[in-house]
């Protein structure tokens, strides 16, 4: 085998995202690094993956070996703001329920933390939570 392709990590996790929000009630998700302008009084959800840890699992070389894999998934979700917090934590639980100790194509995830709200919403205007979650693949070298 070689070494874990990152972007199919990433796809993975990104796409189980968006098929779900493409669901009704349709929500507008946003991956690191694309422009988005986002509607005043919309719900919108953004989507940040990032790779951390690595540990080594067998002693080797770059050959005949493996390696854990451990990265992390933040999801901001964005609501109407001055309406309470119902139509947001409702997106939180849609989130959750999709990654919530499962595996998906080689990709385990743990179980969620959050919706929990956001302090200083960035961009302003929206109310703001934020469901955080780990993850794990393998590679075999």
């Amino acid at each position: 085998m070689a070494a874990v392709n990152l972007n199919t990590v990433r796809a993975t996790i990104e796409g189980r995202l968006a098929t779900e929000l493409a669901l009704s009630p349709v929500i507008p998700v946003v991956f690191h690094n694309q422009p988005y302008v986002p509607t005043p009084g919309n719900s919108w959800v953004q989507c940040l993956v990032s790779f951390g840890n690595n540990n080594y699992l067998t002693m080797g070389g770059t050959t005949g070996s493996s390696n854990s894999v451990i990265g992390v998934v933040v999801i901001n979700v964005f609501s109407a703001k001055g309406v309470g917090p119902g139509a947001n934590l409702t997106i939180g639980k849609r989130v959750r329920d999709l990654y919530n100790r499962i595996l998906v194509s080689g990709v385990h995830f743990d179980p969620p933390t959050g919706p929990e709200v956001v302090a200083n919403p960035s961009p302003e205007g929206f109310f703001q939570t934020q469901v955080r979650l780990t993850f794990e693949t393998f590679e075999d070298l």
